[in-house]
């Protein structure tokens, strides 16, 4: 066996079933779970239809590369959506259709051997909390994960530059995380390009998860190819971005996204993937091509949120420090006692079922910086999403009041 398979951690759902495993739930409250970024809104019709009438392509083999089609679609979509100039994403090396953000973004770590900085052990950069994926990646790839910590004081933003200039020469690969999985933390155009200096400076890669960019509450949050193009940097040069259909259209069975931006990266990347066989099969193509063409779902999808996320940090705001999401479809909550304590009594007392915020991160400097929190996902009906405030609130009270 792979001797790096044992440096893999059990994912978060793993802990969690083990901490509530020997806990009994209140039996006076029908079970909610809010732990999982699972949407729960109806995919569009108009995005069932699409399927439905490409079904006849699950006859033929796809192409790594993807339809013309859905490359020209999302290509398109960048363009308008991140004020990049009309062309100026090539749909043929520019773009590269994925099976859903989570395996692009493990797999892009592959490219990456530990002879890539000779003399010294590579180091991959994470945020931290994290998807947990970007840690596996790392190991799989030989490479040492270096975690950055995000918290109130830096606003829940992790500054790289703060690191020593012996880790950033020996960085092969950032991974970026805007809007921010769990926080709802948004970088900057300014603090986008500031990274993208920075990994001139020491030879990386950046890739940012932006796969949370279209549930947004004031404004829609820039993108690294935006800051790069903003800079001057038509090529996109040590930029890559990712993309899915998950949350913006409630499609996370589909697996569809894209990876976009620099394209020698993505030449080497496309000769990567046609070894592993994860091309998307065409009648998802069809309908990935409509909903990137389509706005309207989106909209609709987004106002959903609005609406939970005020009701929620009305509910909640009262008896927590709640610190509004810019964007996603997560809360990050402080709660009194720390997130796996929390947790535990939410479930026993409550039947609700949140996920404690240390589970997705790791000590460094020894401080574990999501100790403190629980993740509560917004992805319930709203009649359910309110219920399930209720709870956390009547939950922290009854804690403050022990």
């Amino acid at each position: 066996m792979n001797p790096y398979l044992d440096r893999l951690q059990p994912y978060p759902f793993e802990k969690l079933a083990a901490l509530l495993g020997e806990t009994t739930p209140s039996a006076d409250h029908p079970p909610l779970n809010i732990s999982i970024g699972e949407p729960k809104h109806p995919v569009s019709p108009l995005l069932r239809q699409a399927m439905a009438d490409a079904l006849d392509g699950i006859s033929r083999y796809p192409t790594t590369r993807g339809e013309p089609a859905l490359r020209k679609a999302a290509a398109h979509w960048l363009e308008n959506r991140f004020n990049l100039p009309s062309g100026g994403i090539d749909p043929d090396t520019n773009i590269l259709p994925v099976n859903g953000t989570r395996e692009a973004l493990f797999s892009i770590a592959q490219l990456f051997g530990p002879e890539s900085k000779p003399n010294n052990e590579p180091i991959i950069l994470s945020p931290n909390p994290f998807y947990q994926i970007y840690e596996g990646a790392a190991h799989m790839a030989r490479a040492k994960p270096v975690f950055v910590n995000a918290h109130a004081a830096n606003h829940f933003l992790p500054d790289y530059g703060t690191l020593s200039p012996e880790i950033l020469d020996r960085t092969q690969l950032l991974y970026l995380c805007t809007p921010a999985n769990p926080t709802g933390a948004v970088y900057s155009l300014a603090q986008l390009q500031n990274i993208i200096a920075l990994a001139d400076r020491h030879d990386f890669v950046i890739a940012s998860d932006e796969c949370y960019s279209e549930i947004w509450y004031n404004s829609p949050p820039p993108g690294l190819l935006e800051a790069a193009q903003a800079m001057g940097r038509s090529d996109f040069k040590r930029c890559l971005v990712f993309h899915s259909l998950s949350k913006r259209s409630n499609m996370p069975g589909a697996r569809s996204g894209f990876v976009a931006g620099d394209a020698q990266l993505l030449a080497a990347y496309f000769r990567l993937r046609t070894y592993t066989g994860c091309a998307t099969p065409p009648f998802i193509q069809q309908a990935a091509t409509v909903a990137w063409q389509d706005e309207r779902h989106v909209e609709e999808n987004r106002q959903l949120y609005r609406l939970k996320r005020e009701d929620a940090l009305s509910i909640l705001s009262p008896v927590l420090t709640v610190t509004p999401p810019e964007a996603g479809f997560y809360l990050w909550l402080r709660v009194p006692g720390g997130g796996v304590s929390f947790a535990r009594r939410l479930y026993e007392r409550y039947n609700v079922v949140v996920l404690p915020g240390a589970f997705l991160g790791r000590d460094r400097n020894g401080e574990n910086p999501g100790e403190p929190y629980i993740r509560v996902a917004l992805v319930a009906s709203f009649e359910d999403n309110r219920e399930a405030m209720l709870r956390i609130a009547a939950c922290a009270k009854e804690t403050l009041n022990h």
